[in-house]
């Protein structure tokens, strides 16, 4: 597999970095991880503007989901040889209708579905192109889910947006790579059920005995480099902060 961040900001986009995106590739096919504020525009740095085969909306907040109405607009004008196919699109329930009421001024309100064939996300496992998928309900205000990705004996575990998770140690058991969020900071933020800090992000890796840990979804007024050093303490294998662009080979 490969893993490229497309966008690794949280909450709203920074200077240098598109809110979550994460594009999986194998055997040449195509997974999206959330398409957050200003991921379109860096996707296209990656691949074509239509060579997505599936997306994944971990929830739906906009830092996580809102591009999808720009894509949307690139999907159903297409110029070239008329609108896309359907491109399946796994979400929480309701994911239809959220983009739909984000962007207003469909055609119908079946517009969306005319481009975007949506699934909805429930607890389990499922095949998805080249790819062995797991989600499981994270803990967050709203309904989230974090995924495991295998393939060819490899995986890989994305948190999503989550707070201290005992669902997310079984996704990421093992994982090859942990793209783990760390939105807070350790002493200063303490709001259970929202969002992990560094020091929590380090403990479930170690917990979950991953192979290598990537922190990612830090807000721009978040020190990154605390949260790094705060999740190497308690996670002493390898460890490193997400950035735009950045890719892995798992």
């Amino acid at each position: 597999m490969k893993l490229t961040v497309v966008g690794c900001s949280g909450s709203f986009p920074s200077a240098d970095s598109a809110c979550s995106s994460y594009l999986v590739e194998a055997d040449g096919f195509r997974l999206l991880l959330d398409m957050g504020n200003g991921a379109l525009g860096e996707l296209q740095r990656h691949i074509g503007l239509y060579d997505l085969d599936a997306v994944f909306l971990s929830h739906l907040h906009a830092d996580h989901c809102i591009d999808m109405c720009a894509y949307f607009v690139a999907r159903y004008y297409r110029h070239e040889g008329g609108r896309c196919d359907a491109l399946p699109v796994y979400g929480p329930e309701g994911t239809e209708q959220r983009l739909t009421t984000a962007y207003e001024d469909v055609p119908d309100e079946k517009s969306m579905s005319e481009v975007f064939d949506f699934r909805t996300l429930k607890p389990g496992s499922f095949v998805l192109g080249p790819f062995q998928v797991r989600t499981e309900r994270v803990l967050h205000p709203v309904e989230a889910y974090g995924i495991r990705i295998e393939h060819d004996g490899k995986s890989l575990t994305y948190s999503g947006d989550t707070g201290v998770s005992e669902a997310l140690n079984e996704l990421a058991a093992g994982a090859d790579l942990f793209l783990c969020e760390a939105s807070f900071t350790h002493g200063k933020e303490d709001i259970p059920g929202l969002h992990l800090n560094g020091r929590e992000a380090g403990e479930q890796a170690r917990r979950a005995n991953v192979g290598r840990l990537v922190l990612t979804h830090i807000p721009p007024w978040t020190n990154a480099r605390r949260n790094l050093a705060d999740a190497r303490a308690a996670y002493d294998g390898p460890a490193e902060l997400a950035s735009a662009g950045a890719t892995y080979l798992i």
